[in-house]
């Protein structure tokens, strides 16, 4: 599997239709539709497909057709998502109508093309499920913990101060916390 490293675009042309489709991380893809809607006032529709692992590691999947005839442009969209093996991805396309109807293949085609020149310049990596973990220590050992934080590649961090300690909760790979916590060792207490 599959996952983008930072959001791309693509645009395709069709009988004067235009499809913008937006790919972008499925973390965002509620605030990324929300402002393509207001960037986007006379776009027609805003066709939407989505894939991400849950909690119990099973692929969830969804796309909306948003008004276009059923079937012709949010499964489209999605079967491209799967056929790249993305994960943790959204996409977004939006269609400005140029006046000839595409029929129901012409929209299937017209998506699908938009979504795969997305995929085609999209820098992708491996997909690492992140897991959660929490842990404490004194205010003296804060700046060893960021340095160690940093070193391992753990870049999601969020502190909280308490009055004898700070607690931390970071997300990252399973293999990348394994490494943090051996080497933190004795200098935290492991929370979860």
């Amino acid at each position: 599997m599959q996952t983008l490293k930072t959001p791309v675009s693509a645009t395709v042309e069709i009988k004067q239709s235009k499809f913008i489709a937006h790919l972008v991380p499925y973390g965002v893809f509620d605030t990324t539709l929300q402002r393509l809607k207001e960037e986007h006032p006379k776009g027609r529709h805003f066709v939407t497909a989505f894939r991400y692992l849950n909690e119990h590691m099973q692929v969830v999947e969804g796309s909306s057709d948003d008004g276009e005839p059923k079937g012709t442009s949010g499964k489209p969209s999605l079967a491209v998502l799967a056929g790249h093996d993305l994960i943790d991805v959204a996409v977004i396309t939006v269609r400005y109508f140029g006046g000839t109807k595409l029929g129901t293949g012409g929209l299937v085609r017209a998506y699908t093309q938009a979504v795969s020149d997305a995929a085609a310049l999209a820098e992708l990596t491996e997909y690492i499920p992140q897991v959660e973990a929490a842990f404490s220590c004194g205010y003296s050992a804060v700046s060893q913990m960021e340095y160690l934080l940093g070193e391992c590649g753990v870049a999601d961090v969020e502190k909280s101060f308490g009055t004898a300690e700070v607690r931390w909760h970071v997300r990252a790979g399973r293999e990348v916390l394994d490494v943090f916590f051996e080497r933190a060792g004795r200098r935290l207490e492991r929370l979860y």
